[in-house]
């Protein structure tokens, strides 16, 4: 089967395999390294990777060395189908039993303590298909998902699991329909985990603040906007403006108000002498010296030029 790896060896030969499957990892087994088996099988769906673990026993560690080779690009996902486990990250516990999944960083440290015999499908996604921001995303790993018995968790894992076996086994040309269908149940199961880990109110006030960070790294981009910030923290357009609004501005008002702050922080400071006031302008996302020009007489009543003499003879 195309993309399709098994592996079945000792410890060494299975942390190789899992490092060249998911990232740099490291196996330790506390007892009889020696006889230890596990097995692996791998699936590759363009952007989607389903694989089937099975193994003795052991500790799976991911160190910040091999945190920082991932880019930032992947999560995980672990459905446990047989035996217990542990996750660890992000100063957080999740304890997975048969039936339930929890979320894990690939570009964070982590570790899973699988104390017995036990198997797992681990869907390996791209961060953005989970369609949350980095602030979000943090709040969801090593968080149990389908620990109740009631609530979207319960109907949407089995359903999970069942359309992640039926990969393996449909035609190539059915498995990118399904390949889409699982992500789009993952990002669900994210969302809805999110929904339930802080009130509505602290988890707006947390994302309002990752956006204001977000804009503050990006000022200096003439092409920053109010749907590249959506973008960049998985939210809808109308979303970002509702945010904004409920803090009475506009995401444009934000941002202008702060490049012109930072511009006329910059005019103020002696080392900036001797540059111009455009180079000032298109430092900060300025395109036109002309609009800025504008911007700031109407929001300081004076002209960028009056600005610094005025600073220049105080």
């Amino acid at each position: 089967m195309p993309g399709h790896l098994t592996a079945v060896h000792g410890l060494s030969s299975c942390e190789q395999a899992l490092s060249t499957a998911y990232g740099d990892l490291e196996l330790v087994a506390r007892s009889h390294p020696e006889s230890w088996r596990g097995s692996l099988q791998v699936l590759r769906l363009g952007t989607l990777q389903v694989s089937t673990e099975e193994s003795d026993a052991v500790e799976v560690v991911r160190n910040p060395r091999g945190a920082a080779a991932d880019g930032r690009d992947h999560m995980f996902a672990r459905l446990q189908l047989d035996g217990r486990a542990r996750l660890f990250q992000d100063g957080r516990s999740a304890d997975l039993y048969p039936g339930v999944l929890a979320f894990y960083d690939a570009s964070r440290p982590f570790s899973l303590v699988l104390p017995e015999h036990q198997r797992a499908r681990v869907l390996m996604v791209p961060r953005p298909l989970l369609r949350l921001g980095e602030a979000e995303i943090c709040l969801v790993t090593a968080k149990v998902i389908g620990d109740a018995p009631e609530g979207p968790a319960a109907f949407l894992l089995p359903l999970l699991s069942g359309l992640a076996q039926e990969i393996g086994a449909s035609a190539p040309t059915a498995r990118e329909e399904l390949a889409r269908a699982v992500a789009d149940l993952l990002a669900t199961l994210a969302a809805d985990r999110l929904a339930t880990t802080e009130p509505t109110g602290v988890r707006e006030a947390t994302l309002f603040d990752r956006i204001k960070a977000t804009i503050e790294t990006r000022l200096g981009e003439p092409e920053l906007s109010p749907q590249a910030l959506a973008d960049a923290h998985g939210v809808s357009l109308r979303y970002l403006h509702k945010l904004f609004h409920e803090h009475d501005t506009t995401v444009g008002g934000w941002i202008r108000r702060r490049r012109l702050e930072s511009c006329r922080a910059e005019l103020a400071r002696p080392r900036a002498a001797e540059r111009t006031i455009a180079a000032v302008a298109a430092r900060w996302g300025f395109v036109s010296p002309a609009h800025f020009s504008h911007a700031f007489r109407k929001a300081y009543g004076m002209s960028p030029a009056q600005y610094r003499g005025q600073r220049k003879g105080g």
